[in-house]
């Protein structure tokens, strides 16, 4: 079994260095300056513990597949479509993606369609290199088919997955747990928005409590961060890399690089889109959804804004 990595950032990286480790056959697809390094010089994958060059081949485009091949996605959402499209819809297709959106997106065109709840702190420090955070463990990985279920496809990616550097799961209910993370991924858009500074904490909160009244008001379920305590342990502390600086998330790296985009209309949006469909109002995920594009669209740089700024504008929205 091959694995195609398409989108090869520090997510899709780490796993596909990981794959490699453990004796996969793994094809790396970047883009830009980071593809340019990768087929020069191979990815360098830089641990709290290591730091090991990798000769993973690499690709800015479709290959050539074969039976066997696994598409494993790892690109922000608003890129799901364009990073589909060139690909055989008889593959199938790994949705290691924040949000809850890629798997339906995919499932359009692909009959075989799995969902990945990632939990995985890493980061592109240089172009060509990944620094994953993740200790002892780089990251671990929920995988089950979409919508529900697991088969023997989703046993074998799991236990690729633990064979070096990471923990894989099966999980029947992979939705219910990409769905916790997403609660987890609305302060995203309040770290991008405002930095590390006294109030994001509140903001985000915030963004939570009004997300699981929407959830509940549709009858989504969640798990609960007592259930990802339980499960995660410590087995994927992040933990600080000799002479790599820690950024922020991956909305904050997003205006880091001044990308244009973000991926706040998949996060904050998604709670925002539910809200609107059990008539729930959602004025702080709305606040943040929108001010997240506004400030990559003008290519504004992290912390932009204060706490007390964001709250103006969710307090207007909640009075309009």
């Amino acid at each position: 079994m091959r694995y195609i990595v398409i989108g090869a950032g520090a997510v899709g990286g780490t796993i596909g260095a990981r794959l490699f480790q453990g004796g996969h056959e793994v094809v790396l697809i970047a883009r830009g300056a980071h593809y340019e390094a990768l087929k020069r010089d191979g990815l360098r994958l830089i641990t709290p513990d290591s730091a090991e060059t990798l000769p993973i081949p690499a690709a800015d485009g479709p290959i050539p597949t074969r039976d066997g091949d696994v598409l494993i996605v790892a690109t922000k959402t608003q890129d799901t479509i364009a990073a589909l499209a060139p690909w055989s819809p008889d593959l199938p297709v790994v949705c290691a993606q924040n949000g809850v959106a890629n798997e339906r997106i995919a499932l359009r065109r692909f009959e075989r369609v799995y969902g990945m709840c990632v939990w995985l702190p890493a980061q592109i420090p240089a172009p060509g290199t990944v620094a994953a955070h993740g200790h002892p463990y780089s990251g671990m990985l929920h995988v089950g088919r979409y919508p529900q279920g697991v088969d023997d496809l989703a046993e074998q990616i799991a236990a690729d997955l633990g064979k070096h550097g990471l923990v894989g799961r099966t999980s029947p209910d992979v939705m219910r747990w990409k769905y916790g993370k997403l609660l987890g991924n609305l302060a995203n858009a309040v770290e991008a928005l405002v930095g590390h500074v006294p109030g994001m904490s509140d903001l985000a909160e915030l963004a939570r409590a009004e997300a699981r009244t929407v959830l509940d008001r549709a009858g989504i379920a969640y798990n609960t961060p007592e259930e990802e305590a339980e499960v995660r342990g410590h087995k994927v502390d992040a933990k600080q890399i000799e002479g790599v600086e820690r950024a922020g998330g991956s909305s904050w790296q997003s205006l880091a690089r001044g990308s244009g985009s973000i991926e706040s209309d998949y996060l904050n949006g998604e709670i925002v889109l539910i809200g609107r469909m059990h008539g729930v109002p959602t004025p702080v995920n709305e606040t943040l959804r929108r001010e997240a594009n506004r400030v990559a669209r003008e290519r504004l740089a992290p912390g932009s804004m204060t706490p007390d700024q964001v709250r103006a504008l969710i307090d207007a929205r909640s009075a309009a």
